[in-house]
């Protein structure tokens, strides 16, 4: 029976990515050193707010592993990229839909009186991106602001529209600041809500919603025991899901997220499920000045040409996920960079990874018989990796390739009744689908990707062959065996409102022991 074998690699491929840093966070050797367009994560997933049943959200991560504190400059994406977001809303691994972001980045050179130099009465700019805040609002030295496009056909087409604030009809958003700290932004939460927009997007009768700014990072892995060699016992099932915090508890991230309606996305009624993706790309070549001048100021020239370097040539795709953690431990490492640049349209060419994927010849290598993970070839997830699950998000005549999919006709579970193992209780020791299971999930992974989804989990169990049902060594009694990081991830973790994701850390707490700071006037 298909169902039997079909989970797994949308499942599985995502958990071979065990060996590898919190789902794509710097999982190839081009992208470990350009951060600023390294995609980390990437959800698709009906809304589940309360009043937003209909819509579908789309999150992409950027920029791993942010520091709070790391100032001066903090997290700024990157003027002269491109960063997207694509939709193959017919099956045929092509995109249909792409929304398109662009940033700017614009210096006002705030300065502070500094005596007298040479008899004159000076000012010099200051070396931070802000002065003292005026209320909760920061005094900002430079301001992030971005534009959305979304582009019919193509992602290089002609057919581009800009998306427009529904209070006013502008195509510039801002960014809020990364979280300085509690001194420069006494309440980020309230501050940062000001830069949710609801927004009109081409030739959708209903407003959609965006919000681009650091967020703090959800994804939940223990990576200094991964990168170990697995040091610790998830085979065995002996470590507790909440043994330790995530090794990522204290990091944030940039978030890029829209939420729009189904109907704007999906091509008809008759045909609910959609694939997605995101990818980052940059300019063919690059030039250097070797005598850089300073930043642009709000007034100036635009920073895509200006400053130490100056961009030129075709976009060039540098970076690419959809199912988490592919890139990771599926593709091999001289092949990372390649499947940064592809495209789902030529995923034949990596199919060796997946049919013959190296994580269960590891984990057998690395715990013998204490493993005992099914062999390669692994069939079993050749068909969900590229195709979606039989009866649940698999589009008829699909064409594969790997992507995030979504059967948007599943209604959303509510926050308070989700469950963090996705659908995996969805299916019966046989492989069967059967939606009265105690616990059954169906709007989790892998239908699309819900923050609250414990990805690593969910793919630790299925990679141990947790989906063969009598062909499954380590399943005989049918029961849920959780194999584990040791790193618990559920919805209680995140907001139940878009963008989801909970406000970021602060770089400073409010104060030395909780005693305030008062900001003296310049």
């Amino acid at each position: 029976m298909f169902m039997r074998n079909a989970i797994p690699l949308a499942l599985a491929a995502a958990a071979a990515s065990l060996t590898a840093q919190a789902s794509s966070h710097r999982e190839a050797p081009f992208i470990a050193q350009n951060p600023s367009v390294d995609g980390t994560d990437f959800y698709l997933f009906n809304s589940y707010e309360a009043g937003r049943t209909g819509f579908v959200t789309l999150i992409a991560n950027y920029n791993p592993l942010q520091d709070a504190y790391g100032g001066p400059n903090y997290f700024a994406l990157n003027p002269q990229a491109l960063y997207e977001i694509h939709i193959d809303n017919n099956a045929d691994a092509v995109e249909d839909l792409t929304f398109q972001f662009r940033f700017t980045n614009a210096f006002a050179a705030l300065s502070v009186p500094v005596g007298m130099i040479d008899g004159v009465a000076t000012s010099l700019p200051i070396p931070l991106i802000n002065l003292p805040p005026t209320g909760n609002l920061p005094t900002l030295n430079r301001t992030e602001s971005y534009t959305v496009s979304l582009v019919r056909g193509p992602r290089r087409g002609a057919n581009v529209q800009p998306l427009t604030n529904a209070a006013g009809g502008g195509t510039t958003f801002t960014k809020p600041v990364d979280n300085i700290g509690n001194k420069s932004i006494p309440d980020y939460v309230a501050y940062a809500n000001q830069f949710i927009y609801s927004v009109n997007i081409p030739s959708c009768a209903t407003p959609g919603k965006l919000f681009v700014g650091q967020r703090r990072e959800g994804f939940a892995v223990n990576l200094g025991e991964i990168f170990d060699l697995v040091n610790l016992v998830p085979l065995a099932s002996v470590t507790p899901r909440d043994s330790k915090g995530s090794a990522t508890a204290d990091k944030n991230i940039t978030t890029l997220a829209l939420e729009v309606p189904i109907s704007c996305l999906t091509a008809s009624t008759a045909q609910p499920i959609i694939g997605a993706w995101t990818t980052s790309s940059l300019r063919q070549a690059r030039v250097l000045n070797p005598a850089p001048q300073g930043p642009v100021t709000a007034t100036g020239a635009s920073p895509r040409s200006f400053g130490p370097e100056v961009s030129g040539g075709a976009w060039t795709q540098v970076s690419r996920l959809g199912s988490p953690l592919v890139n990771e431990v599926v593709i091999g490492l001289t092949d990372k960079d390649k499947f940064n640049a592809s495209e789902p349209k030529n995923d034949g060419q990596f199919a060796k990874y997946v049919t013959n994927p190296t994580l269960p010849v590891l984990l057998n290598a690395l715990f013998g018989a204490a493993a005992n993970v099914p062999a390669t070839p692994r069939g079993d997830i050749v068909q969900a990796f590229l195709t979606g699950v039989a009866n649940v998000n698999m589009p008829a005549n699909v064409v594969a390739s790997e992507m995030l999919r979504l059967n948007t006709a599943i209604a959303a579970t509510p926050a308070a009744t989700q469950v963090n193992v996705g659908a995996a209780l969805c299916f019966t020791n046989d492989g069967a689908l059967l939606l009265t299971n105690p616990g059954c999930d169906p709007a989790g992974f892998p239908n699309g990707r819900r923050p609250g989804d414990d990805i690593v989990d969910i793919e630790l169990s299925v990679v141990e062959g947790f989906l063969l049902g009598a062909a499954n060594p380590n399943r005989a009694d049918g029961a849920y065996q959780v194999y584990t990081d040791g790193a618990f991830q559920d919805v209680s973790q995140f907001d139940v409102s878009f963008p989801y994701l909970k406000a970021p850390l602060p770089g400073s707490p409010n104060g030395v022991n909780g005693i305030s700071n008062p900001t003296p006037a310049l």
